[in-house]
């Protein structure tokens, strides 16, 4: 007998496992995004919610359940979307059966995230539609197509990607700076000094370095109720107290490229450690700072990396008075806490801590360093004229153009070394010989920066001095804080000042 085959249809769906013939509407909503909040991407924004709204509504068979959308929002990744994140929780709660979109770029860019949320969707029985290029997900030949097609989607994301960053990469070398102006405290569009921040800003200068670390700067602005940089909080914090001190923008120059992107997809942007160009720009626009301040704040910051133990912002004191016995800093120590008679006073921190040896290094209460201070200062300004002859002379001097030369021809060794490395990674003799030259680059690139350094610090130590008219009669923290770099304490009780620039003069 002949075989004979009977088919039996399907009665299910085999996403859904509803019956197939029970008449139902398919709930349907429509996805639109645009990447800019530019004018014309506006209006095409505008185009899409209006078109398919009105599209799905008027098929009998689809219930619109409503549009989500992403304005200003990059496709090259999912994360951020807010739009499409509710749209596919909806779609997998099953308040959604179809979602349609203009194109495979407008619903990513990405291959990965495309593919993923295609085939999430899909294991739910939702399908999407993309109407530029016809495809139904659903179909046999879906997945293959929206592969092909997100592949080159994602191609053109990393085309203009590197379009852009070219064109960045150009702007940076021709010397043109971009800014977030809204984030950027003291200055309005085109670098205009906005005069009430750059008061905060000379503010957070002149507390540095009248002693306040950023921990303390930020407590001092936010008890002022200074607002940030964006206007819309007056809480400061120490990073952004830091970034400010050290951000050459104020000095009039800028650093372009100091960040880069390191992944299209996700734009990360990472800290740009040489492995790109960076360029400087001197004299961009006009300073808020003067220059050789701001260069002197840089100096401190890395004083005070480098003090041992972690710097206290107690007072305009703290880190820059030391025993003259064992070399630690002296610490503040409160007389009679609590009473009518409590004062201040200064010790070495080791004075019992050295093994049963007691630091004999005097105490002093800042009364007593305060009158120090005006001694010591005034003894210079009395040979004030003298004095500056022979800074004058010092400065020049410490010129540290005289080793660029020498850098210039160290660096060419280097890269002449490193290039035979590269090919001879065995060759130990070869990797000595880079090593010993890189170390004796390193140094004269410390010996540069401490000639640079001291030049500076000579420069306003002159400024200070040529503003004098006459012997200092009351203690200045803005003085101090400017000219002095440390006081050591002897065991018999003289007090040695090494100012900026170096100079000692010893006071009893």
């Amino acid at each position: 007998m002949a075989k004979k085959i009977i088919s039996i249809p399907a009665t299910r769906n085999r996403f859904t496992e509803q019956p197939l013939a029970r008449p139902s509407k398919r709930k349907v909503c429509g996805y639109a995004r645009v990447s800019t909040d530019h004018e014309e991407q506006q209006s095409s924004y505008e185009a899409q919610m209006s078109y398919y709204s009105n599209y799905i509504r008027s098929r009998p068979d689809w219930e619109f359940v409503g549009m989500y959308s992403d304005e200003g929002i990059s496709g090259t990744s999912t994360t951020h979307r807010a739009g499409f994140q509710k749209m596919i929780a909806d779609a997998l709660a099953g308040k959604i059966n179809l979602i349609i979109t203009k194109s495979v770029s407008r619903f990513a860019r990405n291959t990965v995230d495309s593919l993923t949320t295609v085939r999430k969707l899909k294991e739910h029985g939702i399908e999407v539609y993309f109407e530029k290029e016809n495809i139904w997900t659903l179909d046999s030949k879906g997945e293959l197509l929206i592969t092909i097609m997100s592949s080159l989607a994602q191609e053109e994301s990393r085309s203009i990607s590197e379009n852009t960053t070219w064109g960045r990469r150009k702007q940076f070398q021709d010397g043109k700076v971009s800014m977030n102006y809204h984030l950027f405290l003291g200055y309005d569009e085109g670098f205009v000094i906005n005069p009430e921040q750059a008061k905060v800003v000379r503010l957070i200068y002149k507390l540095f370095l009248n002693g306040y670390s950023y921990d303390a700067v930020a407590i001092k602005l936010t008890e002022m109720g200074v607002p940030t940089a964006s206007g819309k909080g007056k809480r400061w914090n120490k990073a952004v107290v830091k970034s400010i001190l050290t951000n050459e923008k104020y000095k009039g120059d800028a650093l372009l490229q100091k960040y880069y992107t390191a992944d299209f997809l996700t734009k990360k942007q990472v800290l740009n450690e040489g492995e790109i160009p960076q360029y400087y720009v001197k004299h961009h626009h006009e300073p808020i700072i003067d220059p050789d301040l701001f260069d002197l704040v840089q100096i401190e910051v890395r004083r005070r990396a480098d003090l041992p133990g972690r710097y206290s912002a107690v007072s305009i004191f703290s880190g820059r008075i030391f025993c003259g016995l064992c070399g630690n800093v002296y610490g503040r120590k409160i007389w009679h806490s609590g009473t009518k008679y409590a004062s201040n006073h200064w010790r070495c921190n080791h004075m019992y801590n050295t093994r049963g040896k007691k630091c004999k290094t005097p105490v002093l209460s800042e009364e007593e360093i305060k009158a120090l201070f005006l001694k010591a200062f005034n003894k210079v300004f009395t040979e004030k004229e003298e004095v500056i002859q022979n800074l004058t002379l010092l400065e020049k001097m410490m010129d540290e153009s005289k080793y660029e030369q020498q850098a210039e021809t160290l660096r060419k060794e280097l890269e002449h070394y490193a290039n035979h490395a590269s090919s001879n990674i065995t060759n130990n003799e070869l990797l000595e010989a880079y090593q010993k030259k890189n170390d004796e680059y390193e140094k004269l690139m410390k010996d540069i920066e401490h000639a640079r350094d001291k030049r500076i610090e000579i420069r306003i130590f002159i400024r200070e001095l040529q503003k004098m008219t006459g012997i200092l009669k009351e203690f200045s923290e803005e003085l101090w804080g400017s000219t002095v770099n440390k006081v050591t304490m002897q065991v018999n009780g003289d007090a040695v000042f090494e100012f900026r620039g170096g100079m000692e003069v010893t006071v009893r």
